[in-house]
């Protein structure tokens, strides 16, 4: 379990905080994450990847020359939010256009493409490499939809000696998506990891057992097997990992014996030396191999291997200096280094425009029921925690209260400040957003956002606006997030609660429609009980969450049946 925190809220930013502490001279905290002391030179492309925290030495370990120029630091598991990853962008770029890197789950694409676009609109090349190495997630057909693992530091160190060594955009963007493709991975796990401030893992492993195709976020694996020797495991892994044959056919590669936290350095080694002898013996020439902990998930007890492909191009850049915090190669990191930094980005409060008093008087309103939501939503967040773990990686009622708080925090201040309606919503939205980050967090801003776009800052809020807002609230997340009814998500609540809104009858009261289609909802989300899921983190282990409702759909059902109450009272 995870001993040391002062806040199990604040602990993602907290490391960080010590991180730079302990790298003053080679990092800098900026708002989101992390960049490197010095700028990044005139015209050369910046390299940020990164991805949510509890995988240290990825992502901000590895922020430095001949690496990454900058990282974004999500919540435990989670994806930074697009306006962390948008800050850190800001602070790496210096004309040179930026690559964006993560690893391939949903909320990181969600995320990582809203500040691109927002970048793009600026007048900044972006362009973005999603990571997907992992063989247990996906079919080999599908390669570009996995997700990613540990195949992260193979793919970013290649991509990053790349511009050290004079890339431009486009061809470290070329070099970066080569190595992907010529990247796969295998993981395993002998039981789960611990959240910060949790009772308990986010699963176990049944003894005496192992669990294949782990995910780095809690996820459980995709089978289970009796618990091998070390040489039993070598062989698995490596069979696993050779099974199929990359796009970059090579019998050279770089390989990776990754520690996900609690396995430790002996026990890698004695897995090392069979995976060595078993690799020799498919004719499999390893080239500067990293045994140790690279990506990590907290203290899950587990272990993964990489093998990326190497010829003489991906070979060369593979084996280049690099000098970052958690990733030291030796030799000296050729190319400018930057100056050191003068200024740096801090984004700034959005401005307040003038309302009118009866739309204060509904920003005072909004600002109460997130209130009631809050209270809510911290009364569910454990059981919300434990419906997450089954199939995914735990964290959704944790998410959930990380976004109401930062929505009701920021509603509180911009109503005080004599904040209309819209405004409210539309700017703990993005609160809501930014500091939950992942998934849901994108969504349940998004959806803030569009339902604040109905209301005005110049009148009251009226019956026909609440209705017409939540409509396109739920119409945001069916379209931002690509899932549909069936897929086992929000959205398999949130459809029958639109579906029921706009049948209600015309000029109906906004209570009585919201808590009639509340019903259908709620309905619909313990009906999730029985499917399996098709999207996200949970699609590997979809069968695992039959039984078990949508966490999303259930925390869907629960605000919108409080909503309706509270319009009601």
């Amino acid at each position: 379990m995870t001993y040391l925190f002062d806040d199990p809220k604040t602990f993602p930013s907290d490391a960080v905080e010590g991180l730079v502490a302990a790298h003053p001279e080679e990092l800098v905290r900026v708002h989101g994450g992390v960049v490197r002391a010095t700028a990044t030179p005139a015209g050369q492309p910046a390299l940020v990847v990164g991805g949510g925290s509890g995988h240290y030495p990825a992502f901000a370990g590895w922020v430095g020359p001949g690496f990454a120029h900058g990282a974004p630091c999500g919540n435990i598991f989670s994806s930074p939010s697009a306006d962390q990853v948008y800050a850190v962008a800001r602070n790496a770029d210096n004309g040179g256009g930026v690559i964006l890197g993560f690893g391939h789950y949903a909320g990181d694409v969600l995320h990582f493409g809203v500040a691109a676009e927002k970048l793009r609109a600026e007048g900044i090349d972006v362009r973005i490499v999603a990571v997907s190495d992992d063989v247990a997630s996906g079919e080999p057909g599908d390669h570009r939809d996995r997700r990613g693992i540990a195949g992260d530091l193979p793919v970013f160190k290649i991509a990053g000696a790349a511009i050290q060594a004079g890339a431009d955009l486009e061809e470290a963007e070329r070099l970066a998506w080569k190595a992907n493709d010529a990247t796969r991975s295998l993981g395993v796990a002998f039981d789960g990891c611990t959240l910060p401030g949790a009772e308990d893992a986010l699963f176990h492993v049944p003894a005496g057992t192992m669990a294949i195709g782990l995910g780095i976020h809690g996820e459980p694996g995709i089978d289970e097997v009796p618990m091998p020797s070390a040489q039993e495991l070598a062989r698995v892994l490596v069979e696993g990992v050779l099974k199929e044959t990359p796009e970059l056919d090579s019998s050279r590669a770089a390989v990776v014996l990754n520690g996900l936290g609690t396995v430790k350095y002996e026990e890698l080694f004695v897995v090392w030396k069979h995976v060595a002898q078993l690799l020799a013996e498919a004719g499999v020439t390893v080239v500067r191999p990293e045994v140790g902990e690279h990506v990590t998930s907290l203290n899950m007890a587990g272990l993964s291997l990489t093998v990326t492909r190497l010829d003489e191009e991906l070979e060369q850049l593979w084996l280049a200096p690099a000098d970052a915090p958690a990733f030291r190669r030796g030799g000296s990191v050729a190319g400018e280094r930057g100056a050191v930094r003068d200024e740096l980005y801090t984004p700034g409060e959005d401005p307040i425009p003038p309302a009118s008093e009866d739309s204060r008087a509904g920003a005072a309103r909004i600002t109460e029921i997130l209130a009631e939501l809050q209270s809510l939503l911290e009364e569910m967040e454990p059981e919300l925690g434990r419906m997450d773990a089954i199939a995914g990686d735990g964290d959704h009622g944790q998410g959930m209260v990380l976004g109401v708080r930062a929505a009701r925090a920021t509603a509180e201040r911009v109503t005080g400040a004599g904040a209309g309606a819209r405004t409210v919503l539309v700017q703990a939205g993005a609160s809501w957003s930014a500091e939950a980050g992942g998934t849901s967090g994108a969504l349940w801003g998004a959806a803030l956002t569009s339902l604040g776009s109905a209301f005005s800052d110049d009148e009251a809020v009226s019956d026909p606006q609440i209705l017409t807002g939540l409509q396109q609230a739920v119409q945001a997340v069916e379209r931002l997030g690509g899932a549909a009814p069936g897929d086992k998500t929000m959205v398999d609540a949130g459809v029958p609660f639109r579906e029921a809104l706009a049948s209600a009858a015309e000029g109906a009261p906004a209570a009585e429609a919201v808590r009639a289609a509340a019903a259908q909802a709620t309905e619909a989300a313990q009906a999730t009980a029985d499917i399996a899921a098709h999207l996200g983190r949970a699609r590997t282990h979809g069968d695992k969450s039959v039984g078990t409702p949508d966490p999303g759909a259930i925390s869907f059902a629960a605000i919108v049946t409080r909503l309706g109450e509270l319009l009601a009272a």
